[in-house]
């Protein structure tokens, strides 16, 4: 399992755990009935507090992605909600993309200064 936390980011370490379990699950990297490591052993594994990735884990369970069983631990759940299915989500990226590129071109925007406004709008989150 990938995961990886930005330590500069101004996105909580819950959150952004929170955020990239959900997307393993949408995008089927994580499937029904899978494991998920214990607290401690991922606060261990991306130096995190124990309790930054419980409140990530209870985030999860909350929205119904995940299920904790006690000492038998996190599991993801027989049918987690998702949003937008991969082929969705990837259709609708496409369609926005489509569009800034259309305006960027209507305001005569070369390819440079195109990409540097979508890199400064990624970085402002």
């Amino acid at each position: 399992m990938m995961l990886r936390i930005e330590t500069g980011s101004k996105i909580p370490p819950y959150e952004q755990l929170r955020a990239q379990l959900s997307l393993m699950v949408a995008a089927g990297r994580l499937l029904p009935g899978d494991r998920l490591p214990t607290i401690r052993a991922l606060a261990a594994r991306l130096d995190l507090s124990p309790g930054t990735v419980a409140r990530a884990y209870r985030e999860l369970e909350h929205a119904g992605i995940v299920v904790g069983r006690g000492r038998a631990g996190t599991f993801v759940t027989d049918a987690p909600p998702v949003a937008y299915s991969v082929r969705e989500r990837e259709s609708r990226l496409h369609d926005a993309a489509q569009a800034f590129t259309t305006l960027a071109r209507q305001l005569d925007v070369d390819d440079s200064r195109a990409l540097a406004a979508v890199e400064g709008a990624l970085a402002a989150g």
